[in-house]
């Protein structure tokens, strides 16, 4: 790995050489989370589809998350694990931008769901009687398309644009792939390339933030003349969003936070915290959230269980 060729061939995580020593630990512990995302988002996406009550545009907005999840996961946990347990913690650059590609279109359609879903309970609540035609299955599926497509299309022109850089390094102080430690191994001048990254990836998350905070604040605005039943059942389906959205946004934040500092001269375990953060949590999150709050799913879900119980019973 020494000769100039190789350099921009291969990048080389540094973390992992610190934490030889609890790689069964970090590894059991990972495998463990992985599963656990799987799981979940496997029985959220299984219950919504075989349970004809919940072919309805929210459900399949949550369907979409979860399926979602466990995009960005298997971008991340498969080679993560493998690191873990490898002596050595090379990865090829098509590799490199590969991952790079699926962590930041998993961050852009995570966003856009969240911000469709919005769209879906202001529809709901504040136009209750336009709600079955304005949300037809062709809207439905005309937004999921916008919502996958939108962040592919944009990571394609921006990955074309610097996956042609000349580098001078083949460190990478982090625990995957991102695109600010790749471009700060440049050979030349990526201020403003950086810039821009940092202008589109702040701009990613206000836009759908604003059309969130407005959205809920028309929600509000309708509970708080709406009499107490309706208000409670309005509430009961909007939190389990906001909570989900909220802890997003905390998450993407944490990450761009970590990209504006030089990796190497902050504290290796909050380094590996802050990485980890919005490919952990929202995961676990997504389905916890709508599977514990929402009554419809758990209820199935239960249902599920119980008929599982009286089959075995037989």
């Amino acid at each position: 790995m020494n000769n100039n060729n190789s350099l921009t061939d291969y990048f080389e995580f540094t973390v992992f050489s610190d934490y030889v020593s609890l790689k069964y630990v970090f590894f059991s512990l990972c495998l463990l989370i992985y599963m656990t995302i799987i799981s979940a988002n496997v029985v959220i996406i299984l219950t919504v589809c075989l349970d004809k009550s919940l072919h309805q545009p929210m459900y399949i907005f949550i369907c979409c998350l979860c399926l979602n999840s466990l995009y960005g996961s298997a971008g991340f946990f498969p080679r993560f694990l493998m690191d873990i347990l490898s002596d050595t913690h090379f990865i090829s650059r098509p590799l490199c931008f590969i991952q790079i590609y699926i962590i930041n279109t998993y961050k852009g359609h995570e966003l856009n769901i969240l911000t469709v879903m919005a769209y879906d309970r202001f529809v709901a609540i504040c136009q209750p009687l336009h709600y079955h035609s304005k949300m037809t299955f062709r809207k439905v599926l005309y937004l999921l398309i916008f919502a996958v497509m939108h962040p592919a299309c944009i990571l394609v022109y921006v990955f074309y644009e610097f996956s042609h850089l000349p580098l001078c390094g083949y460190k990478l102080h982090r625990i995957f792939c991102t695109s600010y430690s790749v471009i700060g191994l440049s050979c030349v001048a990526t201020s403003l390339n950086s810039t821009g990254g940092q202008v589109l990836a702040v701009a990613s998350i206000f836009i759908p933030l604003f059309f969130v905070l407005y959205t809920y604040l028309r929600i509000l605005i309708v509970c708080k003349k709406s009499f107490s039943e309706f208000r409670v059942k309005a509430l009961q389906t909007c939190l389990p969003h906001i909570v989900t959205f909220v802890n997003f946004c905390i998450s993407f934040f944490c990450d761009i936070l970590l990209s504006q500092y030089k990796v190497e001269e902050v504290n290796p375990i909050v380094s590996i915290v802050l990485s980890l953060e919005f490919l952990i949590i929202p995961p676990i999150n997504n389905p916890l959230a709508y599977g514990l709050n929402l009554p419809q799913i758990r209820g199935v879900l239960f249902g599920f269980l119980r008929m599982h119980k009286i089959v075995r019973c037989l």
